[in-house]
């Protein structure tokens, strides 16, 4: 796959375990979506392992427009995943500030229309990184790139919760003991096999949380492949996939951030052993730096924690779309080729608490 593909190139035809009932989609968007016209037809985006997400285009008379639409997928969920409305919520708060999203059309809650919850949103044409280290590109566009991608991170951390609205959004404070109490759940809803490092950190996480109690809307999936660039600018245009948006702890997000510099998978790549001088992207440290200078911190104490936690949360993730991948419902055919990837999180995670990173 190229390294910067326009989303609208990435979609296939609907999978079979994710059809719907197009036409009843094709009624709520003319009684809900503005300036929905023409006829519809509807294709899957490849990428993803959780909300499936398609492509809508409209032909014929009144048609010629695109939109994405966001949906739960089928079949039993864990509690409290999935949750397409409260990406819709915080889509949609944002707006009116400098963290840029597609502007939202509109959200169904009723799932009798297609089966499931969904939200319609603006289709961007734009490009998303696959890969991190940004191949073919020169040093100057690398950084150029990790420096939009730092800021929009920092701005995103200094919304105003009031003025947007989003207070109520998560439960300010204790971050770390509600999130660790909530991974260690939904690991334990989905676990097929005994991991001893995720038992290790199950147990020392929460005994070691800093007591740092700082608040900020939190993405909770940030990362170069999660956002979308113009075309030909250094200029991110969109912040992508918000199903895990919170009130949190900004550190966690800065952590998940960076969790390339520390791992590597097929799906994510790595930046461990880069060359980042003559690359241009920068080193953990300068980015961490950066991001400190835009907000005003001297320094970050207790790193290990916020990136061990950060790379436990992601192994508790995966190993909830292996789990859905065994159990047929995934968003992706790739899902059962997660089977090590939480063990291998958790191993990474336990050596940087053991100080063997």
């Amino acid at each position: 796959m190229s390294q910067s593909t326009p989303a609208s190139t990435e979609v296939i035809d609907v999978r079979d375990a994710h059809r719907f009932d197009e036409k009843h989609l094709e009624e709520f968007c003319r009684a809900h979506v503005e300036g929905f016209g023409g006829t519809l037809s509807v294709r899957q985006f490849q990428g993803g392992q959780s909300n499936p997400t398609f492509l809508l285009e409209t032909t014929g008379p009144g048609g010629g427009k695109k939109y994405v639409m966001r949906k739960k997928p089928p079949g039993k969920l864990l509690a409290s995943a999935h949750q397409v409305d409260r990406e819709y919520r915080v889509m949609k708060a944002l707006a009116d500030t400098d963290v840029p999203v597609p502007h939202m059309y509109a959200l169904c809650e009723d799932p009798e229309v297609i089966g499931t919850e969904f939200y319609i949103m603006e289709h961007l044409d734009g490009r998303v990184f696959r890969s991190p280290t940004l191949p073919d590109m020169d040093p100057e566009e690398r950084a150029a790139i990790y420096d939009e991608m730092n800021a929009v991170l920092a701005r995103l951390h200094s919304v105003d919760l009031d003025a947007t609205g989003l207070m109520d959004f998560g439960k300010p404070g204790n971050y770390f003991d509600r999130q660790i109490g909530r991974w260690i759940k939904q690991y334990r809803a989905a676990q097929t096999d005994n991991v001893p490092e995720m038992e290790e950190l199950i147990a020392w996480l929460p005994e070691n949380i800093p007591p740092s109690d700082d608040i900020s809307i939190a993405h909770g999936d940030y990362r170069l492949e999660n956002t979308m660039f113009h075309k030909t600018e250094p200029r991110m245009i969109a912040v992508l996939d918000w199903e895990l948006a919170t009130i949190g702890h900004p550190l966690a997000d800065l952590a998940y951030n960076c969790m390339l510099y520390h791992m590597g998978t097929p799906s994510q790549g790595t930046l461990v052993d880069v060359d980042f001088k003559s690359t241009g992207i920068p080193a953990e440290e300068d980015y961490i730096a950066a991001y400190c200078k835009r907000t005003g911190r001297d320094g970050i104490e207790n790193w290990n924690f916020y990136m061990a936690f950060s790379l436990f949360r992601l192994a508790s993730i995966s190993q909830g779309v292996y789990k859905r991948g065994l159990d047929g419902n995934a968003s992706s055919d790739k899902a059962t080729q997660y089977g090590d990837t939480c063990r291998y999180l958790a191993s990474t995670a336990w050596g940087l608490v053991q100080g063997k990173d």
